[in-house]
């Protein structure tokens, strides 16, 4: 079975001694097609790097909101100029962070609302980051009449997923859904998700499934790991592992064709 991992951070630091493993691991599990995601401008630029020279790889560009504070006066003509290379299917990661406020809420907001206009001017899918702030991020949502798209992470409740699906998007499901610590919201809002609408990311280096056995020593999560988020959502779906592949990869490949991210 091929699968597709809609969210790796491969260029954090914390795979610097052994990205090339990391994807060769990847593939021995057959995860066959990975996003990256990119946090600012600069580490868009380095994932277009890696994915010239990985086939496998697409890549987002945009600015998160951690960062819409330390962005360039031309930041949004640079990511123009960045959107337009081949590897780009989505802008992301972009939204809204109001738990953390790295950057000031008025700033995200101009932010995020350059890139969902560039997304609806270029046809692109938004690759959507929400912490704390659901309430105006799908207000700019509608308000730029966004359809096309992927809540990034999806950690919420029943209603915010059935918001985000009232507007065409797709759902991410990650390790978070592993974590009888702090899963409860999710698994309640996973009975509302269409298989239609259902993607798998592990956010890698992030967010190690709790329910992996054994355990990697480093406790780094990985491509290679998106099996166990399959299993966990196989599981409270009550469908086999070979439908959820088959739904999840045909969504993966809607959500990004427009972008050519489908192959």
């Amino acid at each position: 079975m091929s699968w597709f991992d809609l969210g790796v951070n491969l260029l954090s630091s914390q795979f610097d001694s052994d990205r090339e493993q990391v994807l060769a691991r990847a593939h021995q599990a057959g995860i066959s097609k990975l996003l990256l995601i990119a946090s600012d401008l600069t580490e868009t630029a380095h994932n277009q790097h890696w994915c010239s020279q990985h086939t496998a790889c697409v890549s987002t560009a945009g600015v998160h909101p951690h960062q819409a504070e330390h962005i360039a006066d031309d930041w949004l003509e640079q990511l123009r100029q960045l959107v337009a290379h081949p590897s780009v299917v989505a802008i992301g990661e972009c939204g809204l962070d109001f738990n953390r406020n790295f950057s000031s809420q008025s700033a995200q907001v101009t932010v995020f609302s350059a890139q969902l206009a560039l997304a609806q001017e270029l046809q692109l899918p938004v690759y959507l980051h929400e912490r704390d702030a659901f309430t105006t991020q799908i207000a700019l949502l509608k308000e730029h009449h966004v359809r096309h798209g992927i809540a990034h992470c999806f950690t919420g409740n029943s209603d915010q997923l059935k918001a985000y699906l009232d507007l065409g998007l797709y759902i991410g499901i990650t390790g978070w859904l592993c974590d009888e610590r702090r899963n409860q919201e999710l698994v309640a809002a996973l009975q509302y998700l269409p298989l239609d609408r259902i993607c798998l990311e592990t956010d890698a280096p992030y967010l190690l499934p709790r329910t992996l056995q054994p355990k990697p020593k480093s406790r780094r999560n990985e491509p290679a790991f998106l099996l166990a988020i399959a299993q966990q959502v196989a599981k409270l779906k009550n469908i086999t592992l070979e439908q959820l592949q088959q739904h999840c990869w045909h969504n993966s490949q809607t959500l990004l064709q427009q972008a050519g991210g489908a192959e």
